[in-house]
């Protein structure tokens, strides 16, 4: 039997062009077809009856230059990873009415979405790795995903006359840079720059207080990641170039494990690797479980009781809330503070996680003291409280 495929996209497509919101109107051309200009953004005035939007421009994150008639009305937001985008764009204001689909891939099996999001309801949420064909009967104006996401859902999407908008978020620089595009997308830029000066203002502390760190003032530090899934325990070390390696660095240490790392994704190492670096603090993340409960376990274990940061009682559990705070999500910035007081506990003995977790919560998605106690804190585990 022949595919149906090619009849299927060309339904789709002229579905679109019937259907095309007026707020949605782009054109798109690659890096190599503009050169790759700055980011330029116009703000989007009060408009008199029968004036158009003005035009916003933008250059995503794959190096993409956008154009649209005034900001999109329509943003889905799907693929791998989408949580990440989406916890960054509620940071604005208008994400609550201009999100209209959604793909959430839950890592600890609940969502904070539903504390930022008043009309989270009335949104589809797509099914897990939805393809272009099941997001198209949203009418995007604009659909955002991971720039990874490019090859198998962002072309068959822009085959189809959609515009995608492709965002790293993986380190600061890409962070700053995302967020700023994210104020263009949305028509408030002002507030990208509200957003990117608490970071900043964090970022700034966490250097003050390393001031005249010497080079043999940094401890060996090993981030490893525990996943028990399957039944079995591994062991893992981030990339090199990861987000996670780049923290540690920030916040004063100096990563024991980047020789063993390899590129693309996390490597498994085993115990000996670990009992040969010895690192003077160990870092344990888990996604998918108490990270308290695994070390309780470990550090019971004969082999373990052997390295020196057991030993020392300097073996701690990464925090976290809805996610881990080790990972390219806006919560980056408590887990780098939070890792600049562990590393340098002398240095950084002012700072209080439980008020930096109330501010951000408070500032960055503008939840009040009592919701912030009542929905986030109770989620939050992890060595918080040192």
């Amino acid at each position: 039997m022949k595919s149906q495929k090619p009849i299927l996209v060309i339904t789709l497509f002229l579905l679109l062009l019937a259907a095309c919101s007026p707020g949605g109107s782009s054109s798109v051309q690659t890096s190599e077809q503009a050169g790759a200009p700055d980011l330029e953004q116009t703000q989007q005035a009060e408009l008199t009856p029968g004036e158009k939007p003005a035009q916003i421009s933008l250059t995503d994150a794959n190096g993409n230059s956008l154009s649209f008639e005034g900001p999109p009305q329509r943003i889905v937001v799907a693929g791998k990873a989408g949580q990440l985008i989406l916890h960054s764009a509620y940071m604005f204001p208008e994400a609550v009415e201009r999100f209209v689909a959604m793909e959430q891939r839950k890592q600890r099996d609940i969502s904070m979405l539903p504390l930022v999001d008043p009309k989270l309801d009335e949104k589809t949420q797509l099914e897990k790795d939805a393809a272009a064909e099941q997001i198209a009967p949203s009418q995007p104006d604009a659909v955002l995903m991971k720039t990874y996401m490019a090859e198998s859902l962002g072309e068959p999407l822009e085959a189809l006359g959609i515009s995608v908008v492709y965002f790293d978020l993986e380190t600061p620089e890409q962070f700053n840079r995302d967020i700023q595009v994210l104020g263009t997308l949305l028509g408030n830029p002002e507030r990208a720059e509200q957003v990117l000066s608490f970071y900043q203002d964090r970022l700034d502390r966490v250097e003050a207080g390393l001031n005249g760190l010497a080079p043999d003032e940094r401890p060996g530090v090993l981030l490893i990641q525990h996943d028990s899934k399957g039944g079995e325990i591994a062991f893992k070390v981030p990339p090199e170039e990861w987000l996670q390696t780049m923290m540690v660095q920030l916040a004063g240490g100096e990563p024991a494990w980047t020789e063993a790392a390899e590129g693309g994704g996390w490597t498994v190492v085993n115990f000996e690797q670990i009992a040969a670096w010895n690192p003077e603090k160990i870092i344990l993340v888990d996604y998918f479980s108490d990270p308290e409960e695994a070390i309780a376990g470990l550090v019971q274990d004969e082999k373990w009781q052997a390295l020196k940061a057991v030993q020392e009682s300097n073996i701690y559990a990464f925090p976290g809330d809805f996610l881990s705070w080790d990972q390219p999500d806006p919560r980056w910035i408590l887990g780098l503070e939070w890792l600049a007081k562990v590393i340098h506990p002398e240095r950084f003995d002012s700072l209080d996680m439980l008020e930096e977790l109330k501010t951000f919560y408070s500032e960055m998605y503008g939840l009040d003291a009592e919701t912030v106690e009542k929905e986030v804190l109770p989620l939050v585990n992890g060595d918080i409280d040192l």
